[in-house]
């Protein structure tokens, strides 16, 4: 097994940290130091925050909800929507206080919005009270960063993205024992153009079958009984790789393991929702007849502007699939309202799409530009108020589907 700083196992250097961050944390904070994670953004985020709090409790550290009595905060970020990255900015704004009553907090920003180098330039700039600042392939190396600032180091900013092999066996400590998530793979090859994600989580990197079913044991045996896998792109899990294990196979396999358990993933990008797929979900009495099939625009035009490598026929004929090979399928989705250039006419067709489907539910959003990406760049000339007339618009189409579907 590999224990190099990059290779796939924890690596032995990080155990040396949290050992010595054991010894150190008692006279720098007493018998019961204590840290707190705050997470924003996805499911993704919040496994990702269970790995921090596994690696922070083997330093020694006591988890806790209550920012106000913790000795380390981290601040686990999302880039996806500037709403999220507005409410981190307020919360790492409130970190300075504290930190005037408690000299030796230590106060860290990780994940997709630390990975951002515009982000850690204003952290660094603005925000001089924030000790460490880490992207979203470095989360195994907190023990280091810790220790280095307990030992007196200058502020820590690491954004490298290198898309190096995945670490595994990260101390983890989940939040709930009888659901949890199950990362499959990290990274997105997709390149969507209003989507931040390809940019601060790099490209497409796929676990191990082995280490994948490994750990699903595992969650089974200490009485897991919802299993979640996650990834940016489910669907694409597998590809490239020399294990030609590709997500229906990965689905077979995690189902013919003992137990009584239900499998569940997100999320799914049409393009690569495969007919072997669809029959996998079918065949697998544990896994969930749900799909979260992402169509974001019910418009062929607006679907190519966003880059999604289908149109909406294709869309439509996947759904048709579907609903013929599993009956009972329940379908949710995401839709984007008001996408740089889309006309009321492109909007109509989103709502004739969703007429057509009938989703059990929608995650709707307004558009909302990411800098950085291309669509943050298109000509936008549709006003806020306009699209949220739009929005409200397919807000009532959708709460008249799901009156229907309960008989109301």
């Amino acid at each position: 097994m590999k224990n190099l700083e990059f290779g796939n196992i924890f690596p032995t250097v990080q155990w040396d940290y949290i050992h010595k961050i054991s010894s150190l944390l008692p006279s720098v904070y007493g018998d019961n130091p204590k840290a707190c994670v705050v997470t924003f953004g996805c499911q993704q985020n919040v496994s990702d925050s269970e790995k921090l709090k596994g690696m922070l409790f083997a330093c020694g550290y006591t988890i806790t909800e209550d920012i106000n009595e913790a000795d380390f905060i981290i601040f686990n970020t999302c880039a996806v929507r500037g709403h999220a990255e507005d409410r981190v900015y307020g919360n790492i704004g409130n970190v300075k206080a504290l930190k005037k009553e408690k000299p030796n907090l230590i106060a860290a920003i990780c994940g997709c919005m630390a990975q951002q180098q515009s982000v850690a330039d204003k952290i660094k700039k603005s925000y001089p009270y924030m000790d460490i600042v880490f992207g979203t392939q470095m989360f195994h190396r907190l023990p280091e960063f810790i220790y280095k600032r307990l030992s007196g180091s200058k502020r820590i900013f690491e954004l490298t993205l290198d898309n190096k092999p995945i670490v595994e066996e990260i101390p983890t400590k989940r939040d709930r024992v009888t659901t949890g998530w199950l990362p499959i793979m990290y990274g997105c090859n997709n390149f969507c153009t209003y989507c931040i994600v390809p940019y601060v989580r790099g490209r497409e990197r796929s676990r191990e079958p082995e280490r994948v079913l490994a750990e699903a044991r595992e969650m089974i045996a200490n009485g897991c009984k919802e299993i979640t896998l996650l990834g940016q792109n489910v669907n694409s899990y597998g590809k490239g790789e020399a294990h030609g294990v590709n997500f229906a196979k990965l689905l077979r396999q995690i189902n013919d393991l003992e137990g009584d358990f239900e499998i569940k993933f997100m999320t799914s990008h049409p393009k690569d929702c495969s007919l072997e797929l669809l029959d996998a979900i079918r065949d697998c009495k544990k896994v969930s007849r749900h799909l979260h099939l992402p169509f974001q625009s019910g418009s062929s035009r607006i679907l190519k502007l966003m880059n999604r490598y289908y149109d909406r026929e294709q869309y439509l004929e996947l759904v048709r699939e579907a609903k013929k090979r599993i009956p009972d399928i329940k379908l949710t989705s995401d839709v984007i309202v008001g996408f740089p250039g889309e006309t009321y006419e492109d909007f109509k067709e989103t709502l004739s799409l969703i007429k057509e489907v009938e989703f059990e539910s929608l995650f709707t959003f307004i558009y909302s530009p990411r800098g950085g990406t291309p669509a943050a760049e298109m000509p936008d000339p549709v006003s806020r108020e306009e699209k949220g007339k739009w929005f409200d618009e397919l807000l009532e189409l959708q709460d008249n589907i799901q009156n229907k579907k309960r008989g109301i």
